[in-house]
């Protein structure tokens, strides 16, 4: 058993925009983080539909890691995912329902770096040293606010 929380939320209204950091998002089942561009549909890879792009967690933890072993220092905003974590085991929660406060989310897919995220922050490397631990793509199955300071726990 494990729990962990959320140490801070992103989003950004159109593709290639700065990730805005929030206290809340409202999460929208089977939509995404309102004022996100997946829920606007106007992210760079929204004709792309399907739950991966409801919302995007990545682990604090990768982040250090990523300081510590590439030299590379990511801000959680420039990661380009939505709820930055710390205590999660997000490679774990692939096909598992989780909860982030009272909102019920299922991992879906790992969410591997892509040539895009390199090009967009412009930090040589960082796809490589991401891989497998740029975080989990997920599915919302309940509305509600997600919160800075929510904990994160197994369903």
């Amino acid at each position: 058993m494990w729990k962990g929380e959320v140490l801070s939320i992103h989003v950004t209204g159109t593709a290639g925009s700065s990730m805005k950091s929030v206290r809340e998002v409202c999460a929208v089942a089977g939509k995404g983080l309102e004022k996100d561009r997946y829920f606007r549909e106007t992210g760079k890879y929204s004709k792309r539909r399907g739950p991966h792009r409801q919302v995007t967690l990545i682990e604090m933890e990768a982040l250090k890691a990523l300081k510590r072993e590439a030299g590379i220092n990511l801000r959680p905003n420039q990661c380009r995912r939505n709820v930055v974590t710390h205590g999660v085991p997000l490679n774990h929660l692939v096909d598992q329902e989780f909860r982030v406060g009272k909102v019920r989310l299922r991992g879906v897919r790992l969410c591997e770096p892509c040539g895009y995220l390199e090009k967009q922050i412009g930090i040589r490397g960082v796809q490589k040293a991401l891989v497998h631990r740029g975080g989990l793509c997920a599915e919302i199955l309940s509305d509600g606010l997600i919160c800075v300071g929510d904990a994160v726990k197994e369903d």
